[in-house]
């Protein structure tokens, strides 16, 4: 019997503690490059506010960086990081694997998407009809032809970080919005009294091409390092093999992976377009109103899902390994941890809501009205944000297979449905408050489908589980933005509002924290939580029985009565894939 001060045992252990250790510096170091991106975009925001208020040209300018907005998510953040990221790790495991995808897909991919870009300049003016009728149609015009530009820049921007991202090379990836940001404040500082909002898209196309040059060096380095690495004598004789392989990933890549992933981003981002095209027909301001809110309740939501950005490789080693129990305590804890800091960040965004407005917008153009408009939307998109998180979790899940499963777009279509069902019904009589609320309520339908679609097909996530971990979150959020807001009327009630919000963020901090401890130590719902994000079994001696030795997909520590589905119809990859 082999006892846990082994060697084995011990090294084990310093793996599980170095793999921790990589995740929280990747992470971290992610954090701080988009946090200062998302600082150069609130003063982006602030800009285009302060310049052009929320009126008719701010609308026309928002209807042209949908493109951006749409093609962000689908060749940047989801769908190029969902299909290239296992494609590449895969690709890692043979000699030149890397360097040979790369030559394969991406002159096909540029081609492919600078057509996509032209064609988009050309279609313009009936794009700018269809999507918002309502807008002021020769400058939404010239603003998307400008924007165009990023259907190409942000496809090769995706590929690189998708590249970057399983060679541990988080850095550059995470310094493309900042590079983004300062391309487009770099344009409004010089531009914007002699070009108008002409110069916001200017800067729009300006900064994607920033986002390439920020990461060439480190995509160069990394081809390098990949064609370097010369096989020894007996890989040499698979190199066909090799090259065989190489042209399958990159099929892969264009026909099986690819469609379910790009629908389901196309899908999603249609919620935007749902909102513009009802917004249009709402009063002036209403689509800036929107953007505006939108863009602040965005943030901690990108901030929460950095979590799943970087354990995203690891999870495509467990499906290659075909870890069945490391899967579910990966998913288990990623859900955990992003809820965690989400709904942190709900209870500060609904107490603070009509504050952030006012600190961040409420400048020159932008009157007061516009700022208690914004808030009022703010507080509503908030509700949605832990859906978000738990939708972006189980669609990198679910995505960490071979082959993505259509069920995915299919559960993104019913939450549109339901998005676009209470805008129709709503938005006339309740304004944009319904079109928040809409958006809120079509997500949140999406994530419980894909989270159903997971716990079938990829682990048995124990809901039971989950849904006590939320339940102390929540309550423990609701204490402690009550706690806040007593606390920064008594403490700073008169004083500056930046003011009132540090000290408010503070306080919600630390009573959280408090409440979270003591939660913990009475329920012992988090117990498990370190072993769930460290990854391997550290904890598990070398001869101990393997978690899927009984074909059904369990592992120890599946104590939630009832709450794992039954036996054989669990993963295994085969399964997954099956």
């Amino acid at each position: 019997m082999t006892t846990t001060g082994t060697p084995a045992v011990r090294t084990r252990d310093a793996a599980s503690k170095s793999e921790v250790l990589s995740v929280g510096r990747a992470a971290a170091l992610s954090a701080v490059l988009v946090c200062a991106g998302t600082g150069m975009g609130f003063v982006r925001d602030l800009l285009l506010a302060h310049h052009f208020g929320a009126g008719p040209s701010t609308d026309a300018f928002l209807v042209s960086w949908t493109v951006p907005e749409t093609v962000s998510p689908l060749l940047i953040e989801d769908a190029m990081a969902l299909i290239m990221v296992p494609v590449v790790t895969r690709a890692m495991l043979r000699p030149n694997g890397v360097s040979r995808l790369a030559r394969r897909v991406a002159p096909r991919l540029v081609l492919v998407l600078a057509l996509l870009s032209a064609t988009v300049m050309l279609l313009a003016p009936w794009l700018v009809r269809i999507a918002a009728p309502g807008v002021h149609q020769a400058s939404a015009v010239t603003c998307l032809r400008l924007t165009a530009v990023t259907v190409l820049t942000f496809g090769v921007t995706g590929f690189m970080s998708a590249t970057l991202r399983p060679h541990h090379r988080f850095g550059p990836p995470a310094a493309i919005y900042l590079a983004y940001n300062i391309g487009i404040l770099a344009m409004l500082l010089t531009l914007a009294h002699s070009w108008g909002i002409t110069s916001a898209a200017l800067g729009v196309a300006c900064g994607s091409l920033f986002m390439v040059l920020v990461q060439l060096p480190a995509f160069v380095r990394v081809l390098r390092r990949d064609r370097g690495a010369a096989p020894d004598r007996a890989a040499r004789p698979h190199t066909e093999q090799a090259r065989a392989a190489a042209r399958v990933e990159a099929r892969h890549v264009q026909i099986a992976a690819a469609a379910p992933v790009v629908t389901f981003t196309l899908v999603r981002q249609s919620q935007v377009l749902v909102e513009r095209f009802f917004g249009s027909s709402l009063p002036e301001g209403t689509i800036s109103h929107l953007n505006y809110a939108q863009k602040v309740a965005q943030v901690p939501m990108m901030l929460a899902l950095l979590v799943a950005t970087v354990t995203f490789p690891r999870l495509v080693r467990a499906h290659l390994d075909d870890d069945a129990g490391r899967l579910r305590r990966r998913i288990e804890g990623d859900l955990t941890v992003v809820a965690l800091l989400i709904i942190a960040a709900v209870a500060y965004l609904w107490t603070f809501a009509p504050l952030i407005t006012r600190v961040m917008f409420q400048h020159g153009e932008f009157t007061h009205a516009d700022s208690v408009s914004t808030a009022r939307i703010l507080r509503v998109y908030s509700l949605g944000l832990l859906a978000q998180c738990a939708l972006g979790v189980s669609v990198r899940a679910l995505s960490a297979g071979r082959r993505p499963s259509w069920r995915t777009p299919l559960a993104m279509a019913a939450g549109l449905t339901v998005t676009f069902t209470v805008a129709a019904l709503f938005s006339a009589s309740r304004g944009a408050g319904a079109l928040a609320a809409g958006n809120a309520l079509g997500i949140s339908v999406a994530a419980v489908l894909q989270l159903v679609t997971v716990r079938r097909k990829v682990a048995p996530i124990r809901f039971g589980l989950l849904g006590r971990r939320l339940l102390v979150t929540a309550g423990c959020a609701v204490a402690a933005g009550f706690a806040a807001d007593r606390a920064t009327r008594l403490v700073a009630g008169h004083a500056a509002p930046i003011v009132r919000l540090l000290v408010g963020g503070v306080v919600l901090l630390a009573v959280m924290a408090a409440a979270l401890a003591v939660a913990a130590l009475v329920t012992g719902a988090f117990r498990d939580l370190r072993g769930g994000t460290a990854g391997p079994d550290a904890a598990a001696p070398p001869d101990a029985p393997q978690a899927r030795t009984d074909g059904t997909g369990r592992t120890g520590g599946t104590d939630e009565a009832g709450s794992a589905p039954p036996a054989g119809s669990l993963p295994a990859m085969r399964r997954v894939n099956g």
